[in-house]
């Protein structure tokens, strides 16, 4: 985000068959088998060995069913063969304790697969590997204060081939007893690995889900919104507020337009003393302009936001900023200094724009660390710039896939990049629909949930040096993205309804444009299904 007018952005510039017989058989097979323990004993996962010889207890989808071929421990084990349309998820509804704490654990085989958790009532957790051979899977979590039931799943990835799993173990105490399931199949659609969340960092692996090589037949299938993150809508617009003047509009922060659904404040400023550390200060100049804008005045402006349903998240870097976080230590600064203005100012998270370069391993530490102390309601977004985004070989999109169990959203800064190849392989120039939706299209295929996918571009032709596109433009590429409608010469492999939306930069300078970008792209994105 450069704070010169024309610099860079911003900123400146089918289920398994369960009789009642082998229900039955389940609950005493599992008293025994590996994985399969009984409530008494802490497992509270029936049948998480398959010891049933069936996937008794189980609901799956796609191609599934249970193996003596290649097992990790006992008799059988799971294998589900994923789809280019679906995962091959199996599932199963477990009964809980409210504000409890429980480790999931399970050993899995195969190309891509997931471990997780939904419904915890705090944060969902999921965990992933890539193995020829057998691994344990691992993640903990803590209930919400009336949860009383989770959904434990694992599944792979599309069309990238079987895998396996075995002595699925959720451990803590039981619950009430879960509803006796159906004797007979039921098939449920899958849901896209990457919409859940982990509360476990140290468990996920190094690996990249399928790279964005990938054919268009293996793209993710269509799917819903996901459950928003921190209150936010499953469609969301955000904008940023500049903190200082280069030529927009100035505003108070609760002057916003009430479009902005997250308003990210730009920016915080590297900590001389405290390498990988983070402070803000207002824009003395700024709050002269603005009257004598005070620090209490813009905390209050913050409240005043969450008090309309807002989020307010600090962001670190844009075009000028340097903020450097390479190892530990420096990760550990960040999140402590971090977490702080959060405190002070209450701030709901931290928006990322490091166009400076990024170390994504020590990032990803940093951002895993700053989400467990700020706990539930965390909001992380980003906004990297177009060739961060491209290869899910490059240090910015790893990051992103790194953190995506604590991610909101990414809206890549579309503009100011030129022409660029698209995930059809082709040459797409800037400021075009095409240009928009081949390169969501990147993401998406790279590993990211549409959910967590944003559209970015300035909100006026003097925000940024090129890439400038009229709401019309962005309108049309959200469209294309979630409906097949008014796309350009490039049409997506999938549908992908769950799009999370767009982000203009910046509010001030959508103000001096009339607020031609909040009224239009505002207003489509919360009408948006």
């Amino acid at each position: 985000m450069g704070r010169a007018a024309h610099r860079r952005r911003r900123r400146a510039v089918g289920a398994l068959a369960a009789g009642a017989a082998a229900l039955a058989a389940a609950a005493a097979a599992t008293a025994l088998a590996p994985g399969g323990a009984s409530a008494a004993d802490g497992n509270q996962v029936v049948n998480g060995g398959f010891e049933a010889g069936s996937g008794a207890n189980w609901t799956c989808s796609g191609k599934a069913s249970v193996t003596t071929a290649s097992v990790h421990a006992g008799t059988y084990a799971l294998k589900s063969t994923p789809s280019a349309t679906d995962t091959g998820q199996c599932r199963q509804k477990v009964s809980v304790r409210p504000n409890t704490a429980y480790t999931l654990s399970a050993w899995v085989r195969g190309p891509f697969v997931y471990l997780g958790t939904k419904g915890n009532g705090t944060t969902d957790v999921s965990t992933w590997t890539t193995s020829s051979s057998w691994s344990q899977l691992s993640t903990t979590f803590r209930t919400g204060a009336s949860t009383t039931s989770v959904t434990v799943y694992v599944h792979g990835w599309y069309a990238q081939g079987a895998f396996g799993a075995d002595d699925v173990v959720l451990t803590g105490p039981g619950g009430a007893a879960s509803p006796s399931p159906s004797a007979s199949p039921t098939a449920q659609p899958s849901q896209s690995p990457t919409a859940q969340s982990s509360a476990s960092p140290a468990s996920q692996p190094a690996t990249s889900p399928p790279p964005a090589s990938q054919s268009p037949a293996s793209a993710p299938p269509p799917s819903a919104s996901q459950p928003p993150s921190g209150g936010l809508p499953g469609h969301l617009v955000t904008g940023y507020w500049q903190d200082f003047d280069n030529g927009a509009a100035v505003q108070r922060l609760r002057d916003v337009q009430d479009a902005y659904d997250i308003v990210a404040v730009a920016f915080a400023d590297a900590d001389p003393s405290r390498p990988g550390g983070i402070t803000f200060a207002l824009d003395p100049a700024l709050s002269s302009k603005l009257g004598g804008y005070t620090d209490d005045d813009f905390k209050a402006d913050v409240a005043a936001k969450h008090a309309a349903g807002k989020k307010v998240v600090l962001s670190v870097g844009g075009q000028n900023g340097n903020v450097s976080v390479t190892d530990s230590a420096t990760a550990a600064n960040f999140a402590d200094s971090a977490y702080a203005l959060m405190r002070q100012y209450g701030f709901d998270g931290i928006d990322v724009d490091l166009e400076n370069g990024v170390d994504a391993t020590s990032m990803a530490q940093a951002l895993h660390t700053l989400a467990s102390e700020a706990g539930p309601g965390f909001v992380l977004t980003m906004a990297p710039e177009t060739l961060g985004m491209d290869s899910t070989d490059s240090a910015y999109f790893r990051l992103a896939l790194a953190v995506k169990d604590v991610l909101t959203v990414v809206n890549t800064q579309f503009y100011n990049s030129g022409p660029m190849n698209g995930c059809d392989g082709r040459v797409h120039s800037q400021g075009t629909v095409d240009f928009i939706t081949s390169q969501v299209c990147t993401q998406v295929q790279g590993g990211l949930d549409p959910s967590q996918v944003g559209i970015g571009v300035p909100a006026s032709a003097s925000a940024a040096g090129s890439g400038y596109v009229q709401p019309s433009v962005v309108d049309d590429a959200l469209d294309c993205l979630a409906a097949g409608d008014h796309c350009g010469s490039f049409v997506p492999p999938a549908k992908w309804p769950g799009i999370r939306g767009a982000m203009a930069w910046s509010a001030n300078w959508d103000a001096a444009n009339g607020n031609a970008f909040s009224d239009t792209v505002g207003a489509h994105v919360h009408a948006l299904p």
